[in-house]
Order: structure tokens, then sequence, then C-alpha cells
């Protein structure tokens, strides 16, 4: 019944989560540091640790790279990973069922403990999500903790969720804060929870200093802003990208050590905005496969305003994504012979059916729904 109830598309190595973002070798040095010591640092009595930045700030890839490390060390108690377009994990239906199989996974003892508790309560799965966390969750692990031979030192301690803000309905979100509030912290329970979202109105009013939000005097805030500036970091990613891409180009101008031009690449550097879904996404463009590098980098470059010409935010983004969706859309029409086909809502139904097979979005693009 466990199994049944959780959403296993929801975990850090999911299949359904293939190739998910993740930061490259050398980059967000500064706050990966940050969050991996305050990880390791047991002793420090705020066990929260919430994390927001805009859609396309690098979120997601920020807590991939801590799961993959938290695992690879053995401290992974569980992750979650929400998806807007994953209807398994979209919602709160599945979270706690997918928390608590995660955790029974290192201890045999503990599992049976959830197990039993499955097995005396078989609606526990359509309780409130509070009722589900203290069921399955709390009461096994402070079981666990009354057996004398239990090491709670030994107990991998992370727990990692990631885009709250893609929960279905801000009061879904805020119960969730609030269940993590009563549940885990208010009980003590040796984990070091890590939460990335959005800057959204359940997590920022939690956290609100003015207005004293709940979560403020126990959470340690990490904001994604002008502190951990992530222009290097953008620079270095795609001059890594682009150099390994060329390398294994059949284009020989590719191959050449005179590319790419500095100048393409400080212009890219400077519309994203310090916003790593902008490289990510001129990075996925370029390497079409079936292409030459050199020519498609020269297109985004040629897309990409002029320094002065931009006045919102993510409007390079929004010109890059208008850009390659005409592009397709010329490309489709030089060879359709059914002229009167709406290419957009053709493109909409091809997202629909992608979805509905592998139950996630477009690799690094999936945490920029609203910026289109």
């Amino acid at each position: 019944m466990l199994l049944d109830n959780m959403a296993p598309n929801a975990f850090y190595n999911s299949a359904a989560r293939f190739d998910p973002p993740k930061c490259d070798e050398d980059t967000r040095v500064e706050v990966l540091s940050e969050i991996t010591d305050w990880i390791g640092d047991r002793e420090s009595p705020t066990r929260l640790l919430c994390m927001t930045g805009a859609a396309g700030a690098g979120k997601s890839a920020l807590q991939q790279t801590i799961a993959e490390r938290c695992a690879h060390s053995g401290i992974l108690g569980c992750a979650v990973f929400f998806s807007s377009q994953d209807p398994t994990r979209n919602n709160l239906s599945h979270i706690v069922p997918t928390i608590a199989f995660q955790l029974g996974q290192h201890d045999p003892t503990l599992q049976d403990y959830i197990r039993k508790a499955v097995v005396k309560d078989p609606p526990i799965f359509t309780r409130t999500i509070q009722t589900q966390m203290d069921t399955l969750v709390v009461d096994p692990f402070k079981r666990l903790q009354a057996n004398v031979d239990f090491d709670a030192g030994s107990f991998p301690h992370a727990m990692l969720i990631d885009g709250l803000d893609e929960c279905a309905g801000e009061e879904r979100q805020a119960e969730l804060l609030s269940t993590i509030k009563h549940c885990l912290l208010d009980n003590d329970l040796p984990f070091r929870i890590f939460i990335a979202s959005r800057p959204e109105w359940a997590i920022r009013s939690a956290l609100n200093a003015e207005t004293r939000g709940y979560l403020h005097p126990l959470a340690y805030h990490v904001q994604l802003s002008d502190k951990y500036d992530a222009t290097k970091d953008i620079r270095r990613y795609l001059w890594r990208r682009l150099q390994d891409m060329g390398s294994r180009s059949y284009d020989p101008r590719a191959r050449s050590r005179s590319w790419p031009r500095v100048e393409d690449i400080e212009k890219l550097v400077w519309a994203a905005s310090g916003q790593f879904v902008y490289a990510a996404t001129v990075v996925k463009y370029v390497s079409e496969r079936r292409s030459s590098p050199v020519d498609r980098l020269q297109t985004v470059v040629d897309w990409t305003p002029e320094e002065g010409q931009l006045a919102r935010p993510f409007e390079a983004l929004d010109v890059l994504y208008a850009s390659i969706l005409s592009a397709a859309k010329e490309s489709y029409e030089a060879v359709d012979t059914h002229r009167g086909r709406n290419f957009v809502l053709l493109l909409r139904a091809h997202q629909f059916n992608s979805d509905a097979r592998v139950g996630v979005g477009w690799g690094p693009t999936t945490s920029t729904r609203s910026s289109t």
C-alpha cells in the first residue's frame, strides 16, 4: 500500500528525471559549500534551510547536486522533487509516503515500524498530511530512537525538498511548511531539512521577519540574489560546454581554437543576467547534432538583443524562446503538406504526449514555466 501511494518519479535518481539539471564542475562553488557545510554541521540548532530564488536561478540544479553529494556520502535520508508537469508530484497526495519509503530503506527496523503503522490504519493515505507525517514518519522514527542499539549519528540525516512552488495551490504549499514545522522540527527529529522554492506567498510569508513569520526564527534563509553572483559561473559553463561541443563536431570551424569567440560568449553572459536557465537553453539549442554548432551559435548571437535594449527581467530569455519557436515553425511549415495545421497546437500536443510518457518536462527548462 505504501508503494501504491508514493511517487517514485520524485526521487533524485528517478528515470523520469533523466538528465536533470545540476551544477557543472567549478560552478556555484560558494553556495554549494555553504549548503554542504550547513548539512554537515549537526550540532547547529537550526535544522531548516530555505533557499529561494527566481525561476531560472539554478535552485533545482543546486538541489540535484546536493542530493548526489549526500547520497555519495551516505547521508541522504530522502529527497523529493516536485514538478508541475507530473501529476504524481505536483500535489501533496504522495509526499509523505514518498518520504517514509525512502527513510525506511535505511533501516529494516524502521521499515517494519512503518509497515505496522500502515497495517494498523490502512486508510492513512486519505488523512491530512500532518496526520500522515505523524503516523508514517514521526512515530516510527521515535520508536526507532527508543531502541538502545540505535545510533542517531549514523542515520542518513539530509532531507531535501525541491520545487515547493510547483506544488499546486498556495494553501497546500503552506500546509506542507506547517507540517514540517509541527511534525519534524517541533519533535526535534535529527534531520537537516533543505527546501528550495521560488519566493512565492507560502514560503515568503512564513520566512518574513517584519510580520514575524513562524519559520523566520527557525530557518536559515539562503536567497539566490546578487550575493551569489552567477556571472563567472555562467561564463565558465558556456566556455566548457561549447568547447566540448566543438571538439566532437564534424565542422572543422567548431574544432578551431578561435571558436567560440570571446565577444560572443560575453554577449551571451550579459544577456543571461545571472540566470543559468538562459545559458542552459543556449547550450541545448546549439547542441543539435544534425547541425553545425558554429551556425547555431551564430544564430543565437544574432537573436540576442544589444546591451541597453532590454527593459524587463527575462526579456532576453523570452526573445530566445520566441526565436527558437519561430525557427521551428518555419522549418516545420517548409516540409508540411497540411498548411491548415496550427503549429502551436501541434507543439502543445507533442508536449502533452511527452509528459504523459515520461512524467517530466524538458531538462534545464523545467523550472522556467512562468518565464515564457
